[in-house]
């Protein structure tokens, strides 16, 4: 029995680069959830009849969701819910099986990278037909509907059990429970050289996979242990749970220090890695030898080719673009196009859609190909081994030829988290009234050439994105990026990129921060960070 229940529109549910993210409480406190899920049936101009792909990275929260989900999709008129067992599918799973499937769209829950639990955060988006986030057309449609909802419609009674495989019924709806790694491992299997990599393991060769009880640990080890036969313990951390087990599922030096601390050991194993929440981003890091996502993007656009299915060359890369330009280097090298998109996925896709771009990649660690429309955390790690297993090299030897071939694009990100969401966006606006002046100052050795706020037309639809970062350049290649992160659930996040281009060989192996000092120093001296904010240093430094 269907039930109509009149609600009023709920202020703030605009959906952001990945969809909509707020704390747990606020999620669970009806009509909250309610509310944004009718409001992305009428803003996708409903569902009836149509086929929907469901499932999260297994956060608080992640199985009541569903079921809400599922009894609201069955009111308004769905045929059929695709969803993972127990609830669980990774974003890159979930976006492989709505194109396998030929689906209308999917719903993931997730707040990707950030704390999971009961005063934690939790998130929900939609992706498309293609696999991918909605667009910034769709996502409008879904903000205009959440202000202006009046009713939402919702099943009266349980949704079915989805902890088993098959089907059942919630009115006329298919709830269709699926395995939820067994597609995306065939997938896996036909991009990359499983025999090579299984020769790989059989020879000594040790990895540490920490999947910082997230979604990816069934998933890497299904394919790395029992497919490739990486040694029994080589994924650590597998099991999902619904608080990451009280950790930060964010892949990077900070939150995944004791892999940091393993890869740095007297004997540590020769291969590293670490995904987050909901399985779409990685973090690489060889015996001694971290690599940032920047150079990784660089490594894989150069080297992809020795993957079977990438053997016969990318059509194009694109990066975002606070993402270093140590790919463009690569992409002119090869003669291919190179992209400069606005952060979020989604302005991918339709490049990814068009064969315009083959490899994608942002400095966030998240890197990813045309096999799906979402970065993937664990696809990346493969083509990572897939590269090693050919060229028989250790990490820290392929960043050197990398480096040596086509310089150092030094570069970190500081995050200044939770700042004063007023102070943030004062800051931003006084800089971007400031860039007209800044071009020919001199801050230390460094000079200014020019300063603007970046925009993007899309070469393929034409859709136009302003107000994407403010950017500053200096003579010499060096560049810093400004912008106010949208991912977070409280106050704002100040994220200042940096980046300095070296070409010198005596001067490829420094320590990035202190490489970057004299940019670190322009960027206190142009925005004034510690005035402004009151906080001395980031929170937190990748």
């Amino acid at each position: 029995m269907i039930q109509i229940v009149p609600t009023t529109a709920i202020e703030g549910q605009k959906p952001g680069t990945s969809g909509l993210r707020k704390k747990t409480p606020v999620f669970i406190r009806a009509p909250y959830l309610q509310n944004y899920v009718q409001a992305i049936f009428d803003g996708i101009g409903g569902v009836q009849g149509k086929v929907l792909v469901l499932g999260g990275d297994g956060r608080y929260f992640n199985d009541t969701a569903i079921g809400v989900i599922l009894r609201m999709a069955a009111a308004n008129g769905a045929a059929r819910c695709i969803v993972g067992q127990g609830g669980l599918l990774s974003t890159p799973a979930a976006s492989n099986l709505i194109r396998l499937r030929g689906a209308d769209g999917g719903l993931i829950l997730s707040a990707s990278h950030n704390p999971g639990g009961p005063d934690a955060d939790f998130g929900l988006k939609f992706n498309g037909a293609n696999g991918g986030p909605a667009s910034e057309t769709v996502s409008e449609a879904i903000h205009a509907c959440t202000a202006s909802l009046r009713e939402y419609r919702i099943w009266d009674g349980p949704a079915p059990d989805i902890t088993g495989l098959g089907e059942a019924y919630l009115g006329a709806m298919v709830v269709e429970v699926i395995d939820p790694v067994a597609d995306y491992a065939e997938m896996m299997a036909r991009i990359f050289d499983f025999d090579a990599l299984r020769a790989l393991f059989a020879s000594g060769f040790r990895l540490r996979f920490d999947a910082m009880h997230a979604i990816t640990g069934p998933y890497a080890r299904e394919i790395l242990e029992r497919r490739l036969g990486a040694a029994p313990g080589s994924v650590v951390n597998a099991t999902p749970l619904p608080d990451f087990g009280g950790g930060h599922p964010d892949p990077n030096p900070i939150w995944a220090h004791a892999l940091m601390d393993t890869m740095y050991a007297t004997d540590a194993p020769d291969f590293g890695a670490a995904s987050d929440g909901d399985g779409d981003r990685n973090m690489i890091v060889g015996r001694s030898c971290y690599v940032s996502p920047s150079d990784s993007l660089a490594v894989l656009a150069d080297l992809a080719h020795l993957a079977p299915g990438y053997a016969g060359g990318l059509k194009g890369v694109a990066r975002s673009m606070p993402t270093s330009c140590a790919v463009d280097r690569v992409a002119e090298a090869k003669g291919i196009a190179c992209f400069e998109t606005p952060t979020g996925w989604k302005f991918f896709g339709t490049l990814l859609d068009a064969g315009r771009a083959t490899l994608c990649g942002e400095e966030s660690a998240g890197t990813g190909s045309d096999h799906v429309r979402e970065k993937d955390g664990l696809w990346a790690v493969l083509l990572w081994l897939n590269i090693l297993a050919a060229t028989r090299k250790s990490v820290a030897e392929l960043m050197a030829d990398h480096w040596a071939r086509y310089g150092r694009n030094y570069y970190s990100r500081h995050d200044y988290e939770e700042v004063d969401a007023e102070a943030a966006q004062a800051l931003i606006a006084d800089l971007r009234a400031a860039l007209p002046t800044l071009a020919g100052q001199s801050i230390g050795p460094l000079k200014i050439a020019r300063a603007d706020e970046f925009a993007y037309d899309d070469p393929v639809d034409g859709a136009h994105a302003g107000a994407q970062g403010l950017r500053i350049f200096f003579d010499g290649g060096a560049r810093l990026v400004f912008r106010l992160s949208g991912t977070g659930t409280a106050g704002a996040t100040l994220r200042v990129y940096l980046e300095r281009l070296e070409t010198d060989p005596d001067q490829l192996h420094l320590d990035p921060q202190e490489a970057l000092a004299p940019v670190i120093t322009a960027a206190e001296a142009i925005a004034g960070i510690t005035a402004r904010t009151g906080r001395a240093k980031p929170d937190v430094i990748t």
